[in-house]
């Protein structure tokens, strides 16, 4: 007896729907293969043993392995084979090979192994689709650019089938190459908003394992970024971002991507206001027509400052049902109104997405916290914390091709955790760059971000004169509002022995100063996840932060006496944030590196050896996918 190994990713949200029918590539052919199927209800698994009686596959030059358990062997072959293939081709056309050719002919009759199958309960895999206004490398403005570009790259590694919805941002400059290998799927669709029917079209690129699909109309046809120009951010973006969402809904019932299209059986994962929407027009307009009853919906925060709010008079263009309105009512306090006649009504795009959305989730456990609080809330504090027991914190990972020490084009000499001897010949190689005294010894603080009041520069601005008491070297770069632009540039022409600015920024300097610098100043105000002390501690560089959101999370304060407990700590995390507390925490940083190379060797090693990677996180989204699926979804 022979035992062949069938692959059928069943691309369905497995944890309310056990396959407790035939699936389509045994049921569709049993008749003609002669087999008994047997389902044993099986919950998360994707792969069926089949035995096969009276064929001599050896002579067809097929591989077969002992199978002792069950006196039987198991048919090796190469994965793009039809006993190993996707019953949901991801591009292209789908042509079953000869093997499956040999099955039809010689009629075989097999059953189902229920050891394979209870090795494969605990497997579960979903129809993921993202929302999002940019994904990388595509679109990219900051963290949210990178978490759509990797995230689901990592997701579908794992087996899931996932489609990415953006828009196809053209600014007719040559950065719209990045799109040259999206072809139109000439699948022209009407959207009812804003007082009409609006017509968008859809653009796919297949990349990675996943499906790119970007939603194409003349709104998403501008210079700019995808928010704004150098006037301020755009008058239509709700609008632009309206039709976003509308896309998005149907993308998964009207495209046939790789022949097939996602179905209603998706988990919808939103980020940020811009793709708000989406949980509210799967619970307005779909579910109460019969439609997506199954789909469940996340809305991700990136950053919860902004939140969509535009005047209420606007509700009936984003083609909701008018009994909907209290999901999105928002009203200012009357300190934040603009006149004595104003009633501060408005919609909150975000809001209402908390309301509707199956789970919610932030990009860090501390920000998960943080958005519950008046002081982070940004008067959605008390809705949040109404829906907590939903609310979880996942850490962004990063990119861990890109920013690699060991290979890392852009720095002078490569290193890595069990021979960190190249990171002194960056530091030197930086010193040499920019001007400044070769001096391997001397302390190197860096800087990269924003100039602006978030990243804390105003505290930043007035220590400086401090820091730069002492014998160290300060190098920053970054840009945003002018006078911290111009303070840069005076410092640099006061304290020229010590201090570089680079007004700007450039890839290349940045992960010259991530690998050169001895320690990363970090003194940001609020920071969801943050991605530089990542990168920091990846190069061995130790970062000096706030201990605030991903920050807090990421970065524990050295402890020296806690050597071999396993709780020493990858930097230091200072509160509250003040110039003294900042302060106090370079020193101390700056005198460990001094005066205790082996401890703070240490550190560097424990920051290289973190796993920062994205499958480190996708692992854990998908148990809030599964937590998702485990109640109903959301309904009036």
């Amino acid at each position: 007896m022979k035992t062949l190994l069938f692959s059928y990713p069943i691309f369905t949200a497995k944890s309310t729907h056990n396959i407790t029918h035939k699936p389509p590539l045994i049921s569709d052919f049993s008749s003609q293969l002669g087999f008994s199927y047997c389902s044993n209800n099986i919950k998360g698994s994707n792969h069926f043993k089949l035995r096969v009686i009276g064929k001599n596959f050896e002579e067809d030059g097929y591989s077969t392995h002992e199978d002792e358990e069950n006196d039987g062997f198991l048919l090796g072959i190469e994965k793009d084979t039809v006993a190993e293939f996707q019953l949901i081709p991801q591009s292209g056309d789908f042509e079953v090979g000869n093997f499956y050719d040999d099955i039809l002919a010689d009629k075989y009759e097999a059953s189902v192994s229920d050891e394979l199958i209870e090795e494969r309960l605990t497997e579960l895999t979903y129809n993921i689709v993202f929302v999002t206004s940019e994904a990388s490398p595509y679109s990219k403005t900051g963290g949210l650019g990178d978490v759509c570009g990797s995230l689901p790259i990592a997701l579908a590694a794992r087996g899931h089938r996932v489609m990415v919805v953006s828009p196809r941002y053209l600014h007719g400059d040559p950065s719209d190459d990045k799109f040259a290998g999206a072809t139109n799927l000439n699948c022209v669709t009407k959207v009812h908003c804003f007082g009409g029917i609006q017509q968008v079209d859809f653009f796919h690129e297949y990349r990675a394992g996943v499906d790119w699909v970007f939603v194409d109309h003349p709104s998403y046809h501008r210079p700019g970024n995808p928010y704004g120009d150098i006037y301020g951010a755009f008058g239509d973006n709700q609008f632009r971002f309206t039709l976003l969402c509308q896309a998005a809904c149907e993308a998964p019932l009207v495209l046939p991507l790789g022949g097939f299209t996602y179905g209603e059986n998706c988990l919808f994962l939103a980020n940020d206001w811009h793709a708000g929407l989406v949980p509210v027009l799967l619970a307005a307009k779909y579910r109460p027509n019969g439609v997506y009853k199954d789909a469940r919906s996340i809305i991700a925060i990136h950053n919860l400052a902004h939140q969509g709010i535009e005047p209420a008079a606007t509700y009936g263009n984003l083609g909701l049902p008018l009994e909907w309105y209290g999901a999105l009512e928002w009203v200012f306090p009357t300190w934040a109104r603009t006149h004595a006649l104003d009633t501060g009504q408005a919609v909150n795009i975000l809001k209402g997405a908390i309301v509707t959305a199956d789970r919610i989730l932030t990009v860090s456990q501390g920000y998960s916290w943080e958005i519950t609080t008046p002081e982070g809330g940004y008067g959605l504090n008390e809705l949040l914390s109404s829906r907590k027991f939903v609310v979880n914190g996942i850490t962004n990972g990063i990119d861990v091709t890109e920013w690699d020490p060991s290979s890392d084009e852009h720095i002078a000499s490569h290193y890595s955790m069990d021979d960190i001897s190249g990171k002194i010949k960056c530091k030197i190689a930086l010193q040499k760059e920019l001007g400044l005294a070769v001096l391997p010894d001397c302390p190197l603080v860096g800087f990269i971000g924003r100039l602006d009041y978030q990243k804390g520069i105003d505290i930043l601005l007035s220590a400086t004169p401090n820091l730069l008491q002492d014998d160290v070297q300060f190098i920053m770069l970054g840009s945003g509002e002018k006078q911290y632009e111009e303070w840069m540039r005076a410092t640099e022409t006061s304290f020229s022995d010590q201090f570089r600015g680079w007004v700007g920024f450039n890839v290349p300097i940045s992960h010259r100063i991530t690998a050169g610098c001895d320690i990363l100043l970090m003194p940001s105000r609020f920071e969801p996840c943050g991605l530089n002390q990542l990168y920091a501690m990846r190069y061995g560089t130790i970062p000096v932060v706030h201990g605030t959101g991903g920050l807090k999370d990421t970065v524990k304060t050295f402890n020296p006496f806690a050597e071999g407990k396993g709780e020493e700590g990858t930097g230091w995390a200072f509160a509250p944030l003040t110039k003294e507390c900042m302060l106090d925490a370079l020193r101390v940083a700056i005198r460990t590196y001094r005066e205790h190379k082996t401890s703070w060797e240490g550190l560097m090693r424990r920051g290289m050896e973190r796993d920062c990677s994205w499958d480190n996180a996708a692992v854990q989204y998908e148990q809030v996918f599964e937590w998702a699926f485990m109640d109903p979804p959301y309904v009036t």
